[in-house]
């Protein structure tokens, strides 16, 4: 089972971080309470700048969540298209090669699910299998590769294509004014990513998936996801999530590990969801990394910010395009996500 490719999509719409914060301030205008926090928390959250899917000006005047709704569905094709196409493109296949489309997004809802409506918009094959996915949230990227080589590893001449496409901007809620909505206010992103995985009888060169691994974390339900009422999606983030980390990541990527013959100082390669500042320590820390061994997540983040799902495969495609490692390196992809949940999958580069 082979990663053949990995290639992003982002809209048109770039802007700096200060532009954010200066539209945000005054979008919220008397609300915000303490402007000078909110300053500081978007100062502090290390990104640089963030596409969004439409213009800046536009999002003061979006009538409700249908309004916002209906953009989704428009930008989520649009740029699942050029990522899916960018990725067969860079492998040498063509769309009708793929056997299994899995489609991750919790920024939107659609039915027909916007992989069905790529069918039509791509002409991929009629007999194409549709996994759509919803409610994984960050930890969606790591667990789409690792269900996508379920499927290879089932279908060895198989190809299949997981694609995530989150448009975080579209969920912005005007009268949460939570500590939880202005930091994601200041983190989250709007981009797509796709990545392709092939069976062992395709032929085709990529890092080698060795295994995965699906660790769910009993009662933690509460720590991330969607408050949804008729105002759309609202952010629930604990505090406690980098404390999560710490307690258990560590443990997990070593039983993981062990059960493979390894252990972690054979790791080379870490390929990790770019979360945010407190994310990205914790994880340092509970595998105890260092020396720039999480600057692919660091550099992902300060670009492009946080894009739930999307981000993990983000820096999966920075790692192979400028950072791949030696032949025979031995690598960890992982997320972490809504459940509380993660998802662990080794390769072999």
């Amino acid at each position: 089972m082979q990663i053949v490719s990995a290639t992003s999509a982002f809209p048109k719409h770039y802007y700096r971080q200060e532009q954010l914060a200066d539209a945000l301030q005054e979008y919220w205008g008397d609300r915000l309470e303490k402007p000078d926090v909110f300053r500081r928390l978007h100062k502090n959250v290390g990104v640089e700048g963030r596409f969004l899917s439409l213009p800046i000006e536009v999002y003061p005047k979006l009538r409700g969540w249908g309004e916002a709704n209906d953009h989704w569905i428009r930008v989520a094709t649009e740029l699942g298209q050029c990522a899916i196409s960018r990725g067969l493109t860079s492998a040498g296949l063509d769309v009708r090669d793929i056997g299994a489309l899995f489609f991750t997004s919790v920024t939107g809802i659609s039915s027909p699910s916007i992989d069905a409506r790529l069918i039509n918009r791509m002409g991929l094959s009629p007999n194409v299998r549709r996994i759509p996915m919803f409610g994984l949230g960050c930890v969606a990227g790591a667990a789409g590769i690792a269900r996508a080589a379920d499927y290879v590893r089932a279908y060895p001449d198989q190809v299949a294509v997981i694609l995530a496409v989150e448009l975080c901007s579209l969920t912005l809620q005007r009268e949460d004014m939570s500590m939880a909505n202005l930091i994601s206010a200041g983190l989250f992103g709007d981009g797509a990513a796709a990545v392709v995985v092939a069976g062992s009888e395709r032929g085709l060169s990529g890092p080698k998936i060795l295994d995965t691994r699906s660790v769910f974390y009993p009662e933690t339900e509460e720590m991330m996801g969607w408050e949804v009422s008729e105002k759309g999606f609202r952010i629930v983030l604990s505090s406690d999530v980098p404390n999560l980390i710490h307690r258990q990541l560590g443990a997990d990527v070593d039983k993981f590990l062990a059960d493979l013959g390894h252990v972690r100082e054979d790791v080379g390669s870490w390929v990790l969801h770019t979360g945010g500042p407190k994310v990205l320590q914790a994880t340092a820390a509970a595998l105890g990394l260092e020396n720039g061994q999480l600057a692919a997540s660091w550099e992902c983040l300060r670009r492009v910010g946080n894009l739930s799902p999307a981000s993990v495969l983000v820096v999966l495609e920075d790692v192979m395009k400028k950072r791949r490692p030696e032949p025979g390196t031995l690598g960890i992809l992982a997320a972490m996500g809504p459940g509380f949940c993660s998802e662990l999958v080794a390769l072999e580069w």
